[in-house]
């Protein structure tokens, strides 16, 4: 396993949500202090606090890959094509390895199955970060 796979678990298990530990894990591959990724990523936790959305793994890394891609030029805004891939390519390789991308259904809420437990998604979201952005 990886050093921020580590790291990640640690943090969720100190009690940072799905989304802050993955953001935070991953904080060495932008130009943004830890404590903003952990407030920036805050409302994220339990697919967007409702667990009826995006798990927040997943929007965890998506953020960093956003931070890590964009020109954050407002005036003339290029990137967000290649940012929009390396998110559609994270998504899919997030969905491949939890069996889907909603806090809800990965959770089993519905059907009493879980698809991917907390600390899995976390190491997927950490996978799919590696893998697309390093």
């Amino acid at each position: 396993m990886s050093e921020r796979i580590n790291l990640a678990d640690e943090l969720h298990r100190k009690g940072y949500s799905c989304s802050q530990a993955v953001a935070v894990a991953c904080a060495d591959l932008v130009d943004v202090p830890k404590e903003i990724l952990f407030k920036a990523t805050e409302g994220f936790g339990a697919g967007m606090g409702t667990m009826d959305g995006v798990c927040g793994a997943l929007t965890g890394g998506l953020l960093i890959a956003g931070l890590k891609n964009s020109t954050g030029n407002l005036d003339n805004p290029k990137s967000k094509a290649a940012t929009m891939k390396i998110s559609r390519e994270m998504l899919t390789s997030f969905r491949d390895k939890s069996g889907s991308i909603i806090c809800r259904e990965l959770k089993g809420v519905d059907t009493g199955k879980m698809l991917c437990s907390c600390p899995d998604c976390i190491k997927h979201g950490v996978e799919v970060v590696e893998a697309n952005l390093t």
